[in-house]
């Protein structure tokens, strides 16, 4: 999934996660876009500081169907 899909999906509801189950994409509630490991309740930016380049490789985010 490119930059655009993922946050499209978030934002209709849909959960995104990067790499495995553990690591969801949210949206917080001051509008940024975070990689969140469920695990240990770490964060890190979906984006590097450009804004454009995703945090992992495109392939590795998914859609996770309920």
């Amino acid at each position: 999934m490119n930059l655009q899909e993922i946050k499209n999906a978030v934002e209709n509801g849909k959960t995104v996660h990067w790499a495995s189950d553990n690591y969801k994409v949210i949206k917080d509630g001051i509008g940024q876009w975070l990689i969140w490991s469920q695990c240990n309740n770490n964060y890190c930016g979906l984006t590097w500081r450009d804004n454009v380049t995703v945090n992992g490789e495109p392939e590795q985010f998914y859609i996770k169907e309920q």
